[in-house]
């Protein structure tokens, strides 16, 4: 059993930089791969990055490569979501998500854990 919960968001200026945590509760943190998400309003979920449990192995959305960075802390238990540049098209609710395997997946469907979410709103 994990449970997450995010922080760091906020309202910023487009151009500007948010970092979203997600510390993680539970053994064996490393075991478990880790996904953010974001769900704009009257828009479905969708992909952001993801990290593998020994954070040697990450994916990140075309909308956000070369923006956002994801990283993870395994001895505190934290996950990171660096975002850099930001635009208001990148307004949403972030998730963190978690699954237990060490592989990086994409798909919300294979995420078993889930935080409550944290609102990043961007303005222009």
């Amino acid at each position: 059993q994990v449970q997450l919960v995010e922080s760091g968001g906020g309202l910023v200026q487009a151009g500007g930089s948010l970092r979203l945590s997600c510390a993680a509760s539970g053994r064996t943190f490393s075991s478990y791969g880790v996904g953010w998400f974001r769900q704009a309003p009257g828009k479905e979920r969708e992909f952001v990055s993801a990290i593998s449990g020994s954070g040697g192995r990450t994916a990140t959305a075309d909308s956000v490569k070369g923006r956002f960075t994801i990283s993870r802390d395994n001895v505190n238990r934290m996950v990171y979501l660096q975002m850099n540049s930001l635009k208001p098209e990148d307004t949403a609710i972030y998730y963190c998500a978690a699954y237990q395997g060490v592989l990086v997946m994409t798909a919300a469907s294979r995420y078993v854990y889930w935080g409550q979410g944290t609102q990043v709103t961007v303005s222009s």
